[in-house]
């Protein structure tokens, strides 16, 4: 189905009669725009043996918003009818009635079509789904006779966007995403310990129900939850900390990240405000937060605004280049937009949000970093954590971390949380591997109520003087 017949012959709507009404809403507005969109989902979630529960969901609706100063209006419905839309803009007209300003331009175009109208839901039939799901549990309690329980999800959404300005302009967008999870819990001696790995993109199922791709995730949650068997309290104290490759950067996501989203410096509530041309990390430090890369989880074409995602270099060298900016952020700071205005749907606001954000790689051999450490830990992989915008202050769960006693991997560690602050450990990186690599397509970012796919990377990376909380003491 061609762009522009999606939202208009299939609802009846006429194009130029929604136009009208768009102009008449933002006349006076500073920025704004009408924001269509219709998505289809699917998950099937697999436990105990059986399929526990199976889904199809339709969705579709509109949000309409107003831009004036910093004030917004917003306005949205799941109709999406001429009607709807004039209640809509009678509601955001209020945040311009009695101004003169003149709507800004539109977004530069891009030739950049990151997927194409393949619809990944019907890659793969409700059949092939189940039967991945069922080899998969078999697979993972053949695998080890300790394995007592199996879980596996599969998920998979295809978005259609359209954004409509005033003018005439207009912008769409197609978003496919696929996520695959497995978690398996072992017991021995009556211990029991779990491990888990999940992946995921934009593309289809193709990827996912091929074997050589699900045993490899088997494999890998299986693993860890062994490693985890074995483990020991893990130590107490300040010590130096290497973190791995990959997921590893979703600490930098969440303890950095968000203090360089563009609303939070220009409230001033972010411990980078004011910072930019400064020093705010380690020489060697360079962050990035790219949405171009094909097929991640992160990445789109446009963001919610129509604005072309971009590679946009946060810190380099250790110095603080730029911020992640949406629409309104960026005007009011006297910045370009980068392609970070995002939102969860129809129904919430754009805000700046991250798209693939992660830490370049440096010349150091990862085996020499871990023979550099006397006395630390080694964490491979996260689970939960808090962080404070305000002061970048975090705490992070790990979920497979080793000791490293003399340069070399030592007992698997349960419990370790790592403590601190995110401005604070840019500045303590001490080395930076030749490994990086993005995560394996899991994230989800949280940011007031609203979540968002994203994706995350680093290379392995040696933090000096970093909390440890645990259950013993520090060596």
């Amino acid at each position: 189905m061609a762009d522009n017949d999606l939202f208009f012959s299939r609802t009846g709507m006429d194009r130029g009669r929604v136009q009208r009404t768009l102009d008449q809403a933002l006349h006076g507005a500073d920025d704004g725009e009408l924001f269509l969109e219709y998505s289809q989902s699917e998950s099937f979630a697999f436990d105990d043996g059986r399929l526990k529960a199976a889904t199809f969901d339709t969705s579709q609706g509109f949000g309409l918003r107003s831009v004036a100063g910093e004030a917004t209006g917003y306005a949205h419905a799941t109709e999406l009818s001429e009607d709807a839309i004039a209640r809509a803009a009678r509601t955001v007209r209020a945040v311009s009635d009695g101004r003169s300003g003149t709507v800004a331009p539109g977004p530069a175009r891009s030739n950049m079509k990151l997927y194409t109208d393949l619809d990944p839901l019907q890659t793969a039939g409700f059949e092939t789904k189940v039967k991945l799901l069922e080899e998969l549990n078999a697979y993972a309690r053949a695998k080890d006779s300790r394995v007592r329980q199996v879980s596996a999800s599969l998920a998979g959404e295809w978005q259609r966007i359209e954004i409509m300005r005033a003018g005439g302009e207009h912008y769409s967008d197609i978003r496919p995403l696929v996520r695959l999870n497995v978690s398996v819990v072992v017991e021995q001696d009556g211990r029991q310990e779990s491990g888990s790995f999940g992946g995921g993109g934009r593309g289809g199922y193709e990827t996912y129900v091929d074997p050589a791709y699900w045993h490899g995730a088997v494999d890998e949650a299986l693993r860890q939850a062994l490693v985890n068997l074995s483990s020991v309290p893990a130590p107490a104290g300040e010590m130096t900390v290497v973190l791995g490759p990959g997921w590893p950067g979703i600490l930098l996501h969440e303890a950095i990240g968000h203090g360089l989203e563009g609303d939070f410096n220009r409230k001033k509530t972010s411990a980078f405000a004011g910072l930019l041309g400064e020093r705010v990390a380690a020489p060697g430090v360079t962050v990035v937060d790219d949405g171009t890369i094909d097929g991640r989880r992160g990445s789109l074409s446009i963001d919610d605004e129509g604005t072309p995602t971009s590679r946009t270099v946060l810190i380099e060298d250790g110095i603080l280049k730029g911020y992640m900016q949406d629409r309104q952020n960026a005007r009011l700071m006297g910045m370009a937009p980068t392609g970070n205005g995002r939102r969860q749907s129809y129904s919430s606001p754009v805000m700046p949000r991250m798209t693939n954000t992660y830490m370049l790689g440096g010349d150091r051999d990862p085996k020499e970093i871990l023979e550099s450490v006397k006395n630390g830990i080694y964490a491979v992989n996260f689970g939960g954590g808090q962080v404070d915008i305000t002061n970048g202050k975090f705490v992070f769960s790990c979920t497979e971390a080793y000791k490293i006693e003399n340069g070399k991997l030592g007992h698997a560690i349960k419990g370790a949380t790592l403590i601190g602050s995110g401005p604070e450990c840019l500045t303590r990186v001490s080395m930076i591997g030749n490994d990086m690599k993005l995560d394996t397509g899991i994230g989800t970012c949280g940011k007031n109520g609203q979540s968002v796919p994203v994706g995350v990377g680093q290379p392995t990376i040696r933090l000096d003087g970093l909390t440890v909380g645990g259950t013993a003491q520090a060596a």
